[in-house]
């Protein structure tokens, strides 16, 4: 089954998504948003940061966005987007059913004259069992996101990367108790060793073979970081670098190559509208800005949101003015 064309098919209803959806809807656009379902933040208690919101839990928080989005006339329907093909002066997108969706089932195809990618980022989490497990609860990578939430604790730094002293730096900020694992890191400089050594953070080397994780009702808790020799470490948290890759693969479909990001990761590349350089194509969130917080992805969203209406009225104008041109010559 195949939909009226829409002025805009919003792929991913997360924060950038849904406030592109309420921008448009309040222009009076006819938005459709294909939602899967999979926010980024789901395991997290809350979304911080996040002003007149602070500590929403992110289920709620996007319940209450798509409310908004309906309410201005924006579609929100559950389903994956697995493909799509330029078609006329559009976009055609193939969306699969997703399980657990409730409601009428969505259309299985979705035409639209322009397409904003905002189905955010997969995290690749460092191959140390217990890491996934506990992943947004005792596993935690971005100090703004989630450090408040343990101050003052023992924490853990898995390190994987360059970033590894960058991100103990800022943690230490929030606790007198941090450890750096080196695992696959690189060893630090004697700059980086001096800085360390003045905060007292100590730096174990050696690999990491798992995370020590106790039962509990909710999937068991942080007890300690365990090296290959089996040496454990009490930490109640550890924080880890997750290489961040765009869910770009209808950007790829279109023609788009995505970039690779300095610190890791690969994005979807746009200009400070949310346009990429394929025509009718935008991006936002983190599809587009892998280190996007909440408010961060929901304020591109918004300017994507506008930006595409500004473009749409361009071309509504220039079609009224060549049709006026036809009719003259009639």
């Amino acid at each position: 089954m195949t939909t009226t064309t829409h002025d805009v098919v919003i792929v991913g209803g997360g924060p950038a998504g849904l406030s592109a959806a309420v921008t448009l809807g309040r222009s009076l656009r006819s938005v459709v948003v294909i939602d899967a379902g999979e926010p980024r933040n789901a395991p997290a208690e809350g979304a911080h940061n996040l002003l007149g919101r602070e500590g929403i839990a992110p289920r709620e928080l996007l319940a209450a966005g798509r409310r908004e989005a309906a309410s201005y006339g924006a579609q929100v329907r559950p389903g994956r987007a697995v493909a799509v093909r330029r078609e006329d002066d559009g976009f055609v997108v193939d969306v699969e059913p997703v399980q657990g969706s409730s409601g009428e089932p969505g259309p299985t195809t979705v035409r639209a004259r322009r397409i904003l990618l905002a189905a955010g980022l997969v995290d690749e989490l460092p191959d140390v069992p217990g890491v996934r497990e506990l992943w947004g609860r005792d596993v935690i990578h971005c100090p703004y996101c989630h450090g408040y939430e343990v101050r003052g604790r023992r924490i853990g730094v898995l390190g994987t990367g360059p970033n590894a002293v960058h991100q103990v730096l800022l943690l230490r900020q929030l606790s007198d108790s941090v450890t750096l694992f080196l695992h696959t890191a690189p060893v630090p400089d004697d700059a980086a060793r001096e800085k360390l050594a003045a905060l007292g953070v100590p730096v174990v080397e050696g690999r990491v073979a798992r995370l020590d994780v106790g039962d509990g009702p909710d999937g068991g808790s942080l007890r300690g970081v365990v090296l290959g020799d089996g040496t454990t470490f009490p930490v109640d948290a550890v924080a880890v670098a997750p290489r961040f890759v765009a869910r770009g693969e209808l950007f790829e479909q279109l023609g788009g190559e995505l970039e690779d990001h300095p610190m890791g990761g690969r994005f979807v590349p746009v200009d400070a509208r949310g346009a990429t350089t394929l025509p009718g194509v935008w991006a936002a969130g983190n599809t587009s800005d892998l280190s996007a917080m909440v408010g961060a992805s929901a304020a591109a969203g918004v300017m994507a949101g506008a930006q595409l209406n500004a473009e749409l009225v361009t071309e509504d104008v220039e079609r009224a003015v060549e049709a006026e041109h036809a009719r003259r010559r009639a």
